[in-house]
């Protein structure tokens, strides 16, 4: 009994929706660890920095790509399958 093209795909994308939820969580982390600097710096230095502004941005949208692709809205797998999101 050999699986069919497409059921050897739905199983790719079961790990790679495994291995992208694990990225979401890390990435949650890391967004809550980025928050908490900020907050310290605009209170030090009267202002965020802008190059975390920059990383936060593209952070956002590397959670909507993650997001998009855990509810099927996306074929494409997010980084590191594809390339980081530009922060611009």
């Amino acid at each position: 009994m050999s699986d069919t093209p497409e059921k050897r795909s739905l199983w790719v994308r079961v790990l790679l929706m495994l291995l992208t939820g694990l990225a979401l969580h890390l990435a949650l982390t890391v967004l809550g660890a980025l928050a908490l600097v900020q907050l310290l710096l605009s209170i030090v230095t009267d202002g965020p920095n802008e190059r975390l502004q920059r990383f936060g941005h593209s952070l956002g949208q590397y959670l909507r790509q993650i997001t998009d692709f855990l509810s099927f809205a996306s074929d494409e797998a997010p980084f590191p399958f594809s390339d980081w999101p530009n922060g611009d």
